[in-house]
């Protein structure tokens, strides 16, 4: 019963992923379709037409082995040439250290502005 679950929870993170590829595709948009799907999913959530508990295991998985996904990411760095790790090495390097830390500062605010009480009147 938890695998079936867990099935249809993953069914349901990749559908969101394919609907924002294929918006994306099909209105020619210039955002990616996979961050397309997010805003999707983010809509749902916000808007309360799907709830947290109904994605969260699946999705709490996803985050926890996070690193795996980075995999191809460092294996395709590896697989450049010398020569150009050479001469732009230490520009990839500033890269990759400014977007992670703007990645990480953005996603942190983001999340600072959407756990905030809002102000009540006395």
């Amino acid at each position: 019963m938890v695998i079936a679950v867990a099935l249809v929870q993953l069914a349901a993170l990749v559908a969101l992923n394919l609907l924002g590829r294929w918006i994306s595709t099909a209105l020619h948009l210039p955002l990616p379709g996979n961050v397309l799907g997010m805003l999707i999913l983010f809509a749902l959530l916000a808007l309360r037409i799907v709830r947290l508990e109904w994605l969260e295991p699946t999705a709490g998985l996803f985050n926890r082995h996070l690193a795996f996904f980075f995999i191809p990411f460092v294996v395709g760095l590896l697989a450049l040439p010398a020569s150009l790790v050479q001469e732009h090495g230490l520009a990839l390097l500033g890269i990759l250290i400014v977007t992670a830390a703007a990645g990480v500062v953005a996603t942190g605010g983001l999340a600072n502005w959407l756990d905030r009480e809002p102000e009540r009147e006395s």
